[in-house]
């Protein structure tokens, strides 16, 4: 398969709905997509994000229901072959926890990480304000730098100017040799002021991947050293970068910087809050 020629619709069309209106994918599908030329690959695949999925406090059934398919052997001969019908979530983390080598595992984490009506960013995700996703993507971006940060201390990043240092290195790989300095200033921000404060929901999703799929390689790898951890860092942050050009995206240093930051969001809804009551 050539990514160019990848989009959205590579995992649109193969979705499925329900009488009640709630999306799905069934697994027998979406393991070619994925390139897993056997079920036995995939389904170990699909093992790895039920754990997830339970780790994470969510109820596996909810997102992976196991159907089963009668499916032709020859001479007429049907057997049952297993199956699910797995949530967008579920999808997500199948996408998570393949190979991070195939392109096209890359696209699937982009698009589902992107899209998944994760708990953490509220059911109906695709409802909310442009504001209102800002708030959510920056919260769980909160969550994941805690993450990031004790698996880069645990791959040799041991001081605060390593960590930092650190950190430019997903930067420059995500916005093309710019460092958080760099960012700073092109978004024209003072110097107490935080980036990720002032990005868009968009912006934030890149940086989001960035960080989720930075801390899963330094630990699958048990990577030791903090020049390694750093061009780790950088070459996820570029590959990144490389799927956003392929799925014909917005380059990040590109994005608009919105006037109001998440924390002045956030406080103008604590003071209505305060007020409705």
């Amino acid at each position: 398969m050539d990514l160019v020629k990848y989009d959205e619709n590579l995992f649109e069309n193969i979705k499925h709905v329900n009488e009640y209106g709630q999306e799905f994918w069934y697994a027998r599908e979406l393991q070619p997509l994925l390139e897993y030329s056997q079920w036995r690959r995939f389904a170990e695949a699909i093992e790895r994000a039920k754990t997830a999925c339970a780790n994470s406090g969510h109820d596996v059934a909810d997102h992976f229901a196991e159907v089963g398919k009668m499916v032709e052997i020859g001479s007429g001969t049907k057997r049952n072959v297993e199956d699910y019908e797995l949530s967008r979530y579920a999808c997500y983390l199948i996408v998570m926890n393949g190979d991070p080598r195939k392109e096209v595992i890359a696209l699937g984490q982009t698009y589902f990480a992107v899209k998944t009506r994760q708990q953490e960013l509220i059911e109906d995700y695709e409802k909310l304000t442009e504001e209102q996703k800002r708030l959510a993507i920056r919260n769980e971006m909160k969550r994941h730098n805690i993450a990031l940060a004790d698996a880069a201390h645990k791959a040799g990043v041991q001081q605060p100017i390593d960590y930092a240092v650190f950190q430019n290195y997903g930067y420059m790989g995500l916005y093309n040799g710019l460092k958080a300095q760099d960012i700073k200033e092109r978004k024209g921000l003072k110097k107490n002021q935080n980036i990720l404060d002032f990005m868009g929901s968009t912006e934030l999703a890149a940086n989001l991947f960035r960080a989720t799929q930075t801390e899963e390689k330094l630990r699958r790898e048990n990577i030791q050293n903090k020049n390694e951890a750093n061009q780790t860092h950088y070459e996820v942050g570029k590959k990144v970068r490389q799927t956003i050009a392929d799925l014909g995206g917005t380059m990040p240093e590109d994005l608009p910087t919105p006037e109001k930051s998440t924390k002045q969001i956030e406080k103008e809804q604590e003071k209505k809050k305060i007020e409705d009551k």
